[in-house]
């Protein structure tokens, strides 16, 4: 098993439609097509939509090292509304503890501008994950 389909098993991200594109040791890519299952009343892509883009991200990144992680904190901060096209979110640890881990994601729109930051910190479990760390 890979981390890719160890992740497939998170089902709100998968029917979110959010894409994971890339995963290395501490870092990960993301993607998700705006629909129009995504908008707001304001018509603009929802905050929950680009939480769950950024928090599959985090996911990945914390995870990537063979113990389960999960999410004791979290944060986003909205900078730029969308309404159409890809948004990509991209995440790197930047604190890997055997216990906690801390991980900043950025998400950009298709011109690269930036739309959203997310800040997370992971607690790890003494639980390895069916998939080999990634080095």
């Amino acid at each position: 098993m890979t981390i890719q389909e160890f992740l497939q098993g998170d089902k709100f991200a998968l029917y979110a439609g959010v894409e994971l594109t890339e995963v290395g040791s501490g870092w990960a890519k993301a993607r998700m097509e705006i629909q129009p299952m995504h908008l707001n009343g304001g018509g603009v892509c929802q905050g929950g939509a680009l939480f769950t883009l950024a928090d599959l991200a985090f996911a990945a990144a914390t995870n990537s090292h063979g113990l389960l992680t999960f999410s004791i904190t979290s944060s986003i901060n909205f900078f730029k509304s969308e309404r159409e096209g890809f948004l990509y979110a991209e995440a790197r640890e930047v604190f890997d503890h055997k216990r906690l881990a801390n991980c900043e994601v950025r998400i950009t729109n298709e011109a690269g501008e930036l739309i959203a930051t997310f800040n997370g910190t992971g607690y790890r479990k003494d639980v390895r994950l069916p998939f080999e760390p990634i080095q």
